[in-house]
């Protein structure tokens, strides 16, 4: 079992900067830890990933460059940190964790999820 939680979220002006974590209780070693958002009246997607044991990292192509995923094993917290952020990254951010580093875009791969932190981007 793992359990998530959310912090970190905000409301920013555009090209500002945020930084998420997400704390981990369980076997956190085992998993792949993600970062997923939601728009309203979209669908959840992808934002990034990181593989527990190895801190092999994988992002999808609009945060990639502005974002980066890292996690402290010792607090059992993975981070997002996001800079130049835009309006179009306003979201519910979602931190979630699977059992292997495997089709690490797709939500459905994902077994434990946090309840979310709003992130809101002004322009």
């Amino acid at each position: 079992q793992v359990q998530l939680v959310e912090s970190g979220g905000g409301l920013v002006q555009a090209g500002g900067s945020l930084r998420l974590s997400c704390a981990a209780s369980g076997r956190t070693f085992s998993y792949c830890m993600g970062w997923f958002r939601q728009a309203p009246g979209k669908e959840r997607e992808f934002v990034a990933a990181i593989r527990w044991s190895s801190t092999s990292t994988y992002y999808a192509d609009s945060v990639k460059g502005r974002f980066t995923i890292s996690r402290d094993a010792a607090k059992n917290t993975v981070y997002l940190q996001m800079n130049s952020l835009k309006p179009e990254d306003t979201a519910v951010y979602y931190c979630a964790a699977a059992s292997v580093w495997s089709s690490v875009v797709t939500s459905t791969s994902y077994h434990y999820w946090g309840q979310g932190t709003q992130v809101t981007v002004s322009s």
